[in-house]
């Protein structure tokens, strides 16, 4: 956890020394495709959603979301991300979330509680919605017996709010 937090405040200081104003960005609602538990033999198909709001405090940016795989798994989750400008049009996007999830009939995580952690990597276009790609990872922190956890990647269009309304 120390790691994680040390990592948030360098990547704070990245951001806050960039000249693309995070400010400016609307409110997002992301969607994703992608596979399930890459890392081993129960890899399955997973599709998403995701809120992101502009709501910006310091620099952690609150965000919700869930996601069904083709087996069944289910896994709600709230949490923060930064946004981090690689000048105009990248946008670097580590994140960090705590959720419950269902396996359904596909891999067991070992229990309910499960933490995310991810980080993605996107182009910004002029509207600025974004094409993204995503590396996850999600497990119980060890404080159940067993802890397989899991790494997903997803492809992931995310849009401005106020261009579906």
């Amino acid at each position: 956890m120390t790691r994680l937090v040390s990592l948030f405040a360098v990547l704070a200081f990245f951001s806050a020394s960039n000249h693309v104003n995070a400010e400016d960005d609307p409110e997002f609602l992301s969607f994703r495709t992608g596979a399930f538990d890459i890392n081993d033999n129960h890899t399955t198909a997973v599709f998403g959603v995701e809120y992101r709001s502009d709501f910006k405090d310091f620099i952690l940016t609150p965000m919700a979301g869930g996601f069904i795989t083709a087996e069944g798994g289910l896994y709600g989750y709230g949490g923060v991300f930064i946004d981090i400008f690689l000048g105009r049009r990248v946008v670097v996007r580590p994140n960090f979330s705590v959720g419950a999830y269902s396996d359904g009939d596909g891999k067991d995580l070992g229990g309910i509680l499960e933490f995310r952690s991810a980080i993605e990597l996107a182009w910004r276009f002029d509207d600025r919605s974004r094409l993204g790609i995503e590396l996850s990872h999600l497990s119980n922190a060890s404080i159940y017996d067993s802890n397989p956890g899991t790494e997903n990647l997803t492809i992931n269009y995310s849009m401005p709010l106020d261009q579906l309304f």
